[in-house]
């Protein structure tokens, strides 16, 4: 017996959406987090490739010319053999370079920073949520006594006692910012410490270290990640005041902060740009960090979702 034609083929079925693919799909729903996530990536591109790409290298005295100094955009230089396209500061460096260059030293402070609060706030929040009793109150407490305190009064402090330098300020940033993980930690893995899986370990007998590295750790991850990405903005612009204020960086090691505090002096008498094209740079990069941030925070964490 011949088959009707009018039979029709089974359904094919739906290729299985797997959870990176989810997350992907969610994250680019929204148009602000892809232009944020696209700025994020020139901007950072453009501070990793500054040694090509950037037209001088400010840092090398022999190609500044003083006479050069505080030229308006678009000038050359007196040689005619430069074109200064966002001008030159009170040292005669290209703006547009020496931004380039900041950037890079901005992000290396907020990045290192970031990683190494996260590692110790993580790790401490863990424990805390693991054992309980005593040593999660002594650990809370000092994560309270933390908190208390303004981030830039800590950092302050411990620059004058620590002096200038790129490795101070990355201490000071670690200092003020890994109790926020310490906190977020805790309360995720007190959530997950009454979970099965976790019981089951216990069971096998496995170490503390392994049970809360290997297994609780990854559930704890995406509020962390998050509060990683927020705090990655907090820390380029606590970093920029910290400079700004002539106790971060060095000005052998110019940051953002660093090159709108030398063109500071110059705003009244009509040289803006010294000031105020690092000054868009900055707030670039802390807009697409944060456009970033708020829609990771509602794609790993649903309930925060409009």
């Amino acid at each position: 017996m011949n088959t009707p034609a009018s039979a029709a083929a089974p359904p094919a079925q739906a290729k299985e959406q797997t959870p990176w693919r989810r997350f992907l799909s969610d994250f680019f729903a929204s148009k602000l987090a892809t232009l944020g996530l696209v700025m994020l990536v020139v901007i950072v591109g453009a501070a990793l490739l500054a040694p090509w790409i950037a037209p001088q290298n400010p840092y090398d005295l022999a190609v500044l010319d003083i006479m050069d100094s505080k030229l308006k955009p678009g000038s050359e230089s007196g040689d005619g053999a430069m074109h200064y396209w966002l001008g030159t500061d009170g040292q005669a460096r290209d703006l547009l370079s020496a931004i380039l260059y900041g950037m890079r030293t901005s992000l290396l402070v907020a990045t290192v920073s970031v990683l190494a609060a996260f590692g110790i706030g993580a790790t401490v929040g863990l424990i805390a949520a693991y054992f309980g009793g005593r040593i999660d109150a002594l650990l809370m407490r000092i994560v309270d006594i933390q908190l208390s305190f303004p981030a830039i009064l800590v950092a302050l402090m411990l620059l004058a006692i620590l002096g200038k330098g790129v490795d101070k300020v990355i201490i000071a940033l670690i200092v003020v910012q890994w109790a926020y993980f310490a906190r977020a930690a805790r309360g995720a893995a007190l959530v997950e410490r009454g979970k099965e899986y976790v019981e089951a370990a216990r069971c096998m007998s496995l170490s503390w270290g392994r049970v809360l590295f290997r297994h609780v750790l990854p559930n704890c991850m995406p509020p962390l990640i998050v509060i990683a990405t927020i705090d990655l903005a907090h820390a380029i612009a606590l970093e920029a005041t910290l400079s700004f204020l002539g106790v971060g960086v060095p000005v052998t090691e110019p940051s953002l902060g660093m090159l709108i505090y030398n063109g500071f002096e110059y705003l009244l008498s009509g040289q803006y740009w010294i000031s105020f094209f690092p000054g868009i740079a900055l707030a670039l990069a802390i807009i697409a960090i944060n456009l970033v941030g708020d829609h990771l925070r509602d794609v790993l964490n649903p309930r925060h979702a409009n």
